[in-house]
């Protein structure tokens, strides 16, 4: 079924008559396509769901451009970015065309659609640019990072699982629950294995999102935990180049503390939530990719 996604995509960027645009677009690495699996798993694959995914699909590759922007990646998943290659003109002018077609292409599928998506692109932006705020201290507040990861990575697949659910006929707020959780236990994956993973697995050195000044839930459960020395040490160590043995003394300090089974376990509740709502629904496939995000290396 993705295949029918993936033709969709290379109509939408034929549409544009552009061969740069084309060319471009042709070497952004493709991903998991997970929310595009989302919306065939719950719509199937007539037309407006392989419209809406691909959509759904193109958004997402816009708003990783930008986030390699502002992040100054030189790597997206084991290969160099495209500012990396081209600049950040280049990348932002990319991220902005794809945005553009698809909200083009939402236009034609159905307005509840079209507004569930475009509801999420805002949020997805107020979490980036709340993403580059927090970077700017060391944040100890749970709370405020759990909103952010909801709108800058779970909003779209939220949206996704509902856009799929209403083009489906079935009950929009539970799947948008299910999508909610998948996309928040998503990032909280994503922000352990950036800590536990090593740089060949990552495409990027271990522990960079602490360098880059976020500061994810491990850090924010490990600081809870630490002595007072503990802690002004962790600080200091905040968005700064980590040697080898400071990088090693954080790893050990949340071995110590537990603190990445704590986040781990967290994750899972959320999905456990997620596969129970499926489950009740009769989607045991669905209940599969959620299982699939906690057991997953990256």
């Amino acid at each position: 079924m993705l295949s029918a996604v993936e033709r969709k995509i290379e109509q939408f960027i034929g549409d544009l008559d552009d061969p740069e645009v084309r060319r471009l677009y042709s070497q952004l690495p493709h991903g998991k396509r997970l929310r595009a699996k989302l919306i065939m798993k719950i719509a199937g694959s007539g037309l407006l769901a392989v419209k809406t995914a691909a959509v759904v699909e193109m958004i997402h590759a816009a708003s990783l451009l930008h986030d390699d922007v502002i992040d100054d990646a030189n790597m997206r998943r084991n290969k160099p970015s495209l500012n990396a290659l081209y600049g950040n003109k280049t990348a932002i002018m990319l991220g902005d065309i794809l945005y553009s077609k698809g909200f083009f292409e939402l236009s034609h599928i159905s307005p509840t659609v079209a507004k569930l998506v475009s509801n999420a692109v805002v949020q997805l932006s107020l979490g980036e640019l709340k993403d580059v705020t927090l970077s700017e201290g060391f944040n100890l507040d749970r709370t405020i990072y759990l909103k952010m990861i909801y709108q800058k990575t779970a909003s779209l697949m939220e949206a996704a699982a509902g856009a799929a659910a209403h083009l489906a006929d079935k009950d929009v707020t539970t799947y948008m629950t299910y999508g909610r959780n998948l996309g928040i236990a998503f990032q909280m994956i994503d922000d352990i294995l950036d800590i536990t993973m090593d740089e060949a697995t990552l495409g990027k050195p271990a522990l960079h999102d602490f360098e880059e000044g976020k500061t994810t839930l491990p850090y924010i459960y490990l600081h809870e935990a630490m002595t007072p020395e503990e802690q002004q040490h962790l600080q200091r160590l905040h968005a700064k180049r980590l040697s080898t043995q400071e990088a090693e003394w954080i790893k050990q300090k949340m071995e110590a503390y537990g603190v990445i089974a704590k986040s781990y376990a967290e994750a899972k509740v959320l999905v456990e939530e997620a596969i129970s709502l499926m489950n009740h629904a009769g989607e045991t496939a669905l209940s599969g990719i959620a299982m699939a995000m906690i057991e997953r290396e990256f």
